[in-house]
């Protein structure tokens, strides 16, 4: 695939003469009773990602909070949907449409992921919905799955719960620890992505979190 890789080096320097923007997606639901919930962890990384490059994501429009800046050069748009999670792709589209990015490279989508241990990313170029129905909207609106995606996982549901009731539950103290140092590689991961490193960040970051075996 390291033709992939040539293509989004390609991306990067057309990006710097033309002024072209990487979105950067997290999924989650908008109001506080989400808020550090299993589901939320994409709004999460936005947050983090918006706190250390110093990214106002206060901007309301094309049914999101969004919010433009720069990571070590490179321009983007965060973005927090506000549609609720099943209605996510409403505002992806709208975003991408907006800012006439090209989906299949200069979109990023950072998501949860319930048959990955808590922690654990995994990076995709493509692929299904896996079940998750945020990204099953989005996938419907672009008419595509071929766009970048980073997986959070959040734990598999203990037996005997019901599946939403498990990813609209918060967070442990322990969990919360490990999703802070997960957060952290995705800011490492959403670097290389950004560089045009794609396979580079899946081979550094498509690993077990420490701790989960």
């Amino acid at each position: 695939m390291r033709w992939f890789g040539i293509k989004f080096r390609k991306r990067k320097a057309e990006q710097e003469e033309t002024g072209k923007m990487v979105v950067i997606v997290g999924l989650g639901n908008p109001t506080r009773e989400y808020e550090n919930t299993r589901h939320n962890i994409g709004f999460m990384a936005i947050d983090a990602l918006a706190e250390k490059y110093n990214i106002s994501v206060l901007d309301c429009k094309h049914k999101a909070l969004i919010g433009k800046g720069v990571i070590n050069g490179y321009k983007v748009v965060l973005v927090k949907p506000l549609t609720y999670m099943n209605l996510s792709g409403e505002a992806v589209r709208a975003v991408i449409d907006y800012y006439k990015v090209d989906a299949e490279h200069e979109l990023i989508v950072v998501y949860d992921d319930v048959s990955l241990d808590v922690g654990q990313l995994r990076i995709r170029k493509k692929g299904s919905a896996g079940g998750h129905n945020g990204i099953k909207n989005i996938i419907s609106h672009l008419g595509s799955d071929v766009f970048l995606r980073i997986k959070i996982g959040v734990g598999e549901k203990p037996k005997g719960y019901d599946l939403a009731d498990y990813v609209l539950g918060h967070f442990s103290k322990e969990e919360l620890a490990v999703m802070k140092d997960s957060l952290e590689k995705v800011d490492g991961a959403v670097n290389l992505m950004l560089a045009g490193e794609v396979d580079k960040a899946m081979n550094d970051y498509n690993k077990k979190a420490e701790g989960n075996g």
